[in-house]
Order: C-alpha cells, then structure tokens, then sequence
C-alpha cells in the first residue's frame, strides 16, 4: 500500500482545530490540487472562494447551524458550481448560451466538477497533515451565503471545506460494507442480502457509537437515515437554484 492510498483510507472529519491559521504557500497548493482535478470537457465549473475575514466566518458558522469548527479552523473554503464564467466568454466570443448554460446537464457537470476539484483539495490537504470537514450545513440558507459572499447569478456554493491542523481526532467511522456498495456487470437488486448486510452494519455502527459515547448512543445507520432524510430539510433548494438561472431546462 502506497502513501496516496494510506492518506485516502485514513480519512476522517475533524471539527477540533488549533488556532493556526495556514500559510499562503499551503493554501496555493491546495488550490492548484483541486485544479489538478478532472472535469467534465474542460468546462472547469466551479470556483473555491477562500474565507479569512473573521466576521464572515462567524456568519458562516452561524448559518451553518452555529458549527464552531466553521469559524474556528486555518482556513474556510467554499466550493461553488460556476457557469457564470461561461456567460462572459459566451459575449467575448459574440454567442449566446443561455438556454444549454440553464440545462440540468451542464448545472450537473457544474456540480460534479465542483465536488471533484473539492475531493482533491481534501486530499492535498490531509497529504500535509491537515484536517478537513466538509461542510453541508451553509446550504441551511444560501440566500444569505451568496449576499455574504457577494455570488452572482448562475453561481451556486455547494459546501464549506474547513481546513486546519487537528487539535482532536475522532476514531475512523466504519463504511458500508463493500459489497453494499459495489455491483458488478450491473445493479445487484437481491433485497435479501441487502438487508442482511444493513443489518450486520447496523450492529458495527451501534458498537462505534456506544464505544465512542461510554454508552450514551448506541443508534443504529438505518435509525440515522431515517430521522435525517425524513426531516425534509432546505426544500426551497430547488427554487433557490432555478432563480440562479441553472437547472431551469
């Protein structure tokens, strides 16, 4: 096993950070890592605005839910599809792309060449001994995120990446089982075994928690799914995206 591989298998959130902000040189090499990243016909749709302002990172952490560890970290990154870019060259080059620019396929390859430059960053990042959490929670309300981070139309931040060296380090959360997660020759549709597997899971996963809480939480993953996708949470996402001018064809 290799050093890349060992840093992949390694992963895990850190949301306890010191107060050491990173250097210019560390945060470039992140940022050319992310670049370094696939993306989808050299579209390139993303763009990672870096937060240091301390007031901005402490409404960040409060629309994120009042997560410290979005204030409190070495440096805050928020990953953004961009196809506002794409409109400005469509007029240095005299066209018009709006109708393919509001498509569900190019507001797809936005987010996915968003989510690819953010795992390579991630990676860069640990490979130096960093920490990092991805952070969901600024989605709670991106119309202030956008107004806080001055965002234009056809620009949509996905999520946060704190970034900072650990000042605490969690046990590494146990994954699903492979064979839950890898098919081959295509989809494997046997019920069965997916719920003994989920079953098994649930046992591994209740003994982290109980382990990690001296017995104060024992959950299982089926219970936490249920409760966090039964909540219904940011349902005005789809509006919120469409008066971005994205995803509206």
């Amino acid at each position: 096993m290799n050093d890349v591989i060992e840093t992949i298998l390694n992963h895990r959130s850190i949301r306890s950070f010191e107060e050491k902000a990173l250097t210019a040189e560390q945060i470039e090499t992140i940022i050319r890592s992310a670049q370094a990243a696939s993306t989808s016909s050299f579209i390139q749709g993303y763009t990672i605005i870096g937060v240091k302002d301390r007031e901005k990172k402490q409404k960040l952490a409060e629309l994120a839910g009042g997560q410290s560890y979005v204030e409190n970290n070495g440096h805050f990154f928020v990953f953004c599809g961009d196809l506002n870019r794409h409109r400005i060259l469509a007029e240095m080059e005299g066209t018009d792309l709006q109708v393919p620019l509001e498509s569900t396929e190019k507001f797809m390859v936005a987010c996915i060449d968003a989510a690819l430059a953010a795992q390579n960053a991630a990676l860069a990042a640990e490979s130096m001994g960093l920490g990092i959490c991805y952070i969901g929670g600024i989605r709670n309300d991106l119309p202030s995120v956008c107004d806080l981070l001055n965002i234009p139309d056809g620009v949509l931040p996905l999520f946060g990446m704190a970034v900072g060296y650990p000042n605490k380090i969690n046990d590494k959360k146990p994954r699903l089982p492979i064979e839950n997660i890898y098919h081959e020759n295509g989809y494997n549709t046997d019920e069965a075994s997916f719920r003994k597997q989920l079953t098994n899971y649930n046992e591994t996963i209740s003994d982290y928690y109980e382990e990690r809480t001296d017995g104060k939480r024992k959950d299982t993953w089926t219970e936490q799914m249920v409760q966090m996708i039964g909540a219904k949470s940011r349902m005005y996402m789809k509006e919120f995206v469409e008066e971005r001018n994205m995803n509206k064809r």
